[in-house]
Parts: C-alpha cells; sequence; structure tokens
C-alpha cells in the first residue's frame, strides 16, 4: 500500500542533498504524457528500496475542486477536479509499480511559470533530486530556445535526472562521467555522484575527450588526480578512467555508451561548455543516445 495525499500548495528556496540512509525527497513534473510517465517509472525503479517522499507536481489553473469521499488527505484550498481526477487516475498506475511501505506520494498543483514553480517547489520542499521525462534529443537540444527540461537544466540549482522517451525503467548498472577535469569536484558533486553509485550498485567509467593534439595541463591533471583518489578510495573495483581521442565531445560519447552499454550519462551543470557539446550541438539531426540513455545533471 502507498501513501497518497494531495496538496495545493504556495511557495520559498532550497535543494540540498542528504545520506541515502535517509528519507530522499524526489520531485515529478507531470503533465500527464507519456515522458511524464516515464520518469515516474524511472524514479519508483531507481528508489525501490530507498524510502522517499515523490512530490508529483502539476502546474495549471486551479478552479474548483473534485471528489468527495476519498481516502485521500485533502487541504482547505480546492483542486481543479479535472486534474483531481487525472492526479487519481496516474497514483493508480503508480500503486501498481511500487512495493515499498516507505514511498509516499504527495501531488501538487500549482499555478503559472513551470520553472519558477520547480524552482519554488524545490526550496519549499527542501528536495534532493528532480526527475523529468523529455522526447528524445529534440527535448534536450530544444533547450537552446527554451524547452521545459532546458530551462530546468540551466535555471534549477537542484540536480535533475533527466528520463528520455525510449529509457527502460532499470537501475543502472554502467554510468559514463564525461569530463575534462577544468572544474573543481567540490563535495556536493562528489556526494552527488557516490550516492548514485550505492544506490546502484553500478560502475563509473570517467571519460576524458581529448582532440588528437590536446594534453592536459597542470591544472587538469591536478584535478584528474584529486578524483581518482577519491574514487579509489570509495569504489576502488568499480571504476576506470578512459581518454577518447576524438575532434567532436558528443560523437566520442556517443560511441563510447554504445559500445559500453552505458545506462546513464552524469554531468555537472558547472561545466556547461561541456555540457552544451553533448546537448546542443545541432550537426546530429537523430542521436538513440539521447533517446535511450538517462542523463543526471548535477549542480
Amino acid at each position: 500500500m502507498i501513501n497518497i495525499i494531495f496538496q495545493v500548495w504556495m511557495p520559498n528556496y532550497f535543494c540540498g542533498l542528504v545520506s541515502v540512509d535517509l528519507m530522499k525527497t524526489v520531485l515529478i513534473p507531470t503533465d500527464f504524457s507519456k515522458n511524464s510517465w516515464n520518469a515516474v517509472e524511472y524514479a519508483v525503479s531507481l528508489f525501490k528500496d530507498i524510502p522517499c517522499n515523490f512530490y508529483v507536481l502539476h502546474v495549471g489553473r486551479i478552479d474548483q475542486s473534485g471528489v468527495e469521499g476519498n481516502s485521500f488527505t485533502m487541504p482547505t484550498e480546492r483542486l481543479d477536479a479535472p486534474v483531481k481526477e487525472k492526479l487519481s487516475e496516474l497514483f493508480k498506475r503508480i500503486a501498481s509499480i511500487t512495493t515499498n511501505v516507505q514511498h509516499n506520494f504527495i501531488a501538487l498543483q500549482e499555478y503559472g511559470n513551470l520553472v519558477n514553480s520547480i524552482r519554488n517547489t524545490v526550496a519549499e520542499k527542501k528536495v534532493d533530486l528532480i526527475v523529468m521525462g523529455t522526447k528524445g534529443a529534440s527535448g534536450v537540444q530544444q533547450a537552446v530556445v527554451g524547452s521545459n527540461t532546458g530551462d530546468v537544466i540551466t535555471k534549477v540549482h537542484c540536480n535533475l535526472l533527466v528520463i528520455p522517451e525510449k529509457a527502460n525503467p532499470i537501475r543502472p548498472k554502467e554510468i559514463a562521467f564525461p569530463t575534462d577535469f577544468n572544474i573543481l569536484y567540490s563535495h556536493l558533486i562528489l556526494e552527488s555522484i557516490s550516492e548514485m553509485l550505492h544506490i546502484s550498485g553500478a560502475n563509473l567509467r570517467v571519460i576524458n575527450v581529448s582532440k588528437p593534439t590536446g594534453r592536459l595541463n597542470r591544472t587538469q591533471k591536478q584535478h584528474k588526480h584529486y578524483l581518482e583518489d577519491y574514487l579509489e578510495e570509495l569504489f576502488s573495483d568499480s571504476h576506470s578512467f578512459q581518454t577518447i581521442t576524438d575532434e567532436k565531445v558528443k560523437n566520442a560519447i556517443e560511441g563510447f555508451a554504445a559500445r559500453g552499454n552505458i545506462d546513464m550519462v552524469i554531468m555537472v551543470a558547472k561545466n556547461l561548455n561541456y555540457l552544451q557539446q553533448l546537448l546542443f550541438d545541432s550537426t546530429i539531426e537523430k542521436l538513440s543516445f539521447h533517446t535511450t540513455v538517462p542523463l543526471l545533471v548535477l549542480h
């Protein structure tokens, strides 16, 4: 049995990380599409053994209340009746795929702009992770011109797991971490990577894409050694480093993902140059990589 609560909520600010041992707070925006269901399904599978509060957020109008005589906890504010019905149906589907009694599902309906609503919910609910469905390559690449997923990546300072349309709802076994070693790996970044590895039990493949004439400078070497020491201490048997020579980051990572059966890619939002090369290069119109492999963007 799962616990389900309906709320209509008003805002405030924060986004933090907690230990794997504690209750996780996960935000899943929904528009009741297949893509948003993929995000729900993936999140439930990923955290199947972890106590979680899942906030399912729909951004729309609230005009009138819906159902009477039900088992849901209702606020004094009124929920839009059609939305209430859709959320009820959504939670029936969720009940059929989760068995963890420590999974709590809370429905939120908000007014206004989606990105602002997500940002405010992250702050108010102290969200650890946003899980968001997207329409494969186009859904992410259009971020340059302002798609919802792209805006959340760039404008909401919270870790975001992007679930493409053809991703399988399974825990990853192989995770790729593309990096150019230009950023200092903060405690929060390393903790986020570590947490995902503990939850999934996956192997981490650190990938550096280098141009044929490229070499690491002194700062890059220092950052690489720091990351090597950290991973060697905590995940000595489940990580590796690899350098791939290619002019284009996206070509190299897509090829590596295909050859290495990569189930998830982790990127650091601060490493914007690398992230943009991976996501926003429009020279390749169709990428199976972007339609099957979830992307975890760390802030």
